[in-house]
């Protein structure tokens, strides 16, 4: 049984790398513990689960020994601190397949490109329990009888936001599962988004670094530590597409996937997303006092109620075919219409001037 505890909007992350999987079990070897092949170790250690599943486990790299990805023909010795990790954290609820319509923008027997709505959350958590995208994505995958949704060799390769739309990969064998996030992990692929942010942005492009770990403050935010100390290394590069005075349509191309990344990263240079309430977008940041303009902005918040940000671009090479494959979505209907607006507006107050 695949299980879940936690908000998927607080955890979502672009990336899987390996130092940021979820701890599932965790068990230290006795001083006097003979040495026995780790799945054998577990088997009779977890309650319902198969030595076959444990195997599965293992070549996915989901159990660690000493920190380290092991394999199940290891030999536990004694005083092994060894856990299983997985891509999602603990939970207490079985992922059910749901008959969720899903936007397939491409599939075939290796993998699935979805184009996400926003507000469908990623995986089931506290206050999500259904109506995910993995719960309808099991449903898809359930007609066919050779895939096993429960095997952590499959599934997604990466996540967004909840509030945040566009495209994600979904593999369907342990291959494809490999290989997909190897190209992840190793910064091969291409993923560019747009968003619409406060502010007028200097410069036409840029790159923003800066360590990206949570607030020690405020858990449910995430931070920039300048100085390296803290959090993991972010790198984000943002160009310029048009600007309206008061805020700056601009595309990022992610070189890594910290959770948030782009909101933290906006937000550190000074200009938060628009109307991302967690790091303060739904405030008028920037603009005149009058009442019409206020009205204006409050009117744009109601057409896109969420943070106007999309994952427009994913580019990857087929880990079958070897084909270098590219996909883009169009920026949906709320955000486009929010962006428009803002031409409108920008059109007219250069002809009063």
């Amino acid at each position: 049984m695949v299980t879940i505890e936690d908000d998927d909007d607080l955890l979502t992350e672009e990336t899987p790398e390996k130092d940021q999987r979820y701890e599932h079990y965790r068990f230290v070897a006795d001083k006097g513990q003979n040495l026995l092949r780790i799945d054998k170790f577990l088997s009779v250690r977890i309650e319902g689960i198969s030595r076959n599943r444990i195997q599965q486990a293992a070549e996915a790299d989901c159990i660690l020994v000493n920190g380290v990805p092991v394999k199940s023909n290891y030999r536990v010795k004694p005083l092994d601190v060894i856990s299983i990790v997985m891509d999602w954290p603990r939970h207490e609820l079985e992922i059910l397949p749901e008959d969720i319509p899903l936007n397939i923008v491409y599939e075939d027997d290796a993998l699935m490109v979805i184009n996400k709505p926003a507000g469908m959350v990623v995986h089931p958590g506290h206050g999500n329990y259904t109506g995910t995208l993995v719960n309808a994505v099991a449903f898809h995958l359930k007609q066919d009888s050779i895939r096993d949704m429960e095997d952590p060799r499959l599934g997604l390769v990466h996540r967004i936001d909840k509030d945040t739309s566009g495209l994600l990969l979904v593999a369907k064998t342990p291959e494809a599962k490999t290989d997909l996030s190897a190209q992840f992990f190793r910064k091969e692929t291409k993923r560019l988004y747009v968003a619409l942010v406060w502010g007028n942005v200097a410069g036409d492009s840029g790159t923003i670094e800066g360590n990206i770990g949570r607030d020690p403050r405020d858990r449910m935010v995430m931070r920039v530590f300048p100085d390296g100390d803290q959090g993991k290394a972010a790198v984000t590069h943002y160009t310029v597409l048009e600007r309206f005075g008061y805020v700056t349509l601009v595309q990022c191309r992610l070189e890594t996937g910290r959770t948030h990344q782009i909101r933290v990263h906006m937000k550190h240079l000074g200009h938060p997303l628009f109307n991302d309430e967690r790091y303060g977008g739904n405030e008028i940041l920037r603009g005149t006092h009058f009442a019409k303009y206020k009205q204006f902005v409050y009117n744009c918040f109601a057409l896109c109620p969420r943070q106007c940000l999309h994952a427009r671009t994913l580019g990857f090479v087929h880990p079958v075919t070897g084909e270098v494959l590219y996909f883009d979505s169009d920026i949906p209907g709320d955000m486009q219409s929010v962006i428009e607006r803002w031409r409108i507006y920008t059109a007219s107050r250069e002809q009063v001037e």
